[in-house]
């Protein structure tokens, strides 16, 4: 029987939300994948066109949903990382999103 896990939170970029010590690292589209619709998800992304491009590469409907979130001691989160970062005061859309190029990275928080 599968280990229960807490929702994975979304980012549209990595950030950590609490004090505490965090595990971040590159995740694959597939794992990613796997994770969400292992353990659902909550959407923490600001912004419209990284969660339409989280939704496409990981198969679910994340909106953008600007909460205020607070990753719990061992949640998971999965993030979009832009390979550069854009000037100041930039807002890509999703054709300049692909354009810079991004991973994922999976932060996780361990206390």
């Amino acid at each position: 029987m599968p280990e229960p896990c807490h929702p994975i939170a979304l980012f549209n970029g990595p950030i950590l939300t609490a004090d505490g010590l965090f595990r971040v690292e590159d995740i694959s589209v597939e794992a990613a994948r796997n994770l969400v619709h292992q353990c659902g998800y909550i959407s923490a992304i600001g912004h419209e066109a990284a969660a339409h491009v989280l939704s496409k590469m990981l198969a679910i409907d994340a909106p953008m949903n600007r909460i205020q979130f607070h990753q719990a001691i061992g949640q998971k989160a999965i993030a979009l990382k832009l390979r550069q970062r854009p000037p100041e005061g930039t807002i890509l859309d999703q054709a300049e999103m692909e354009r810079v190029g991004y991973t994922l990275k999976l932060i996780e928080r361990l206390e």
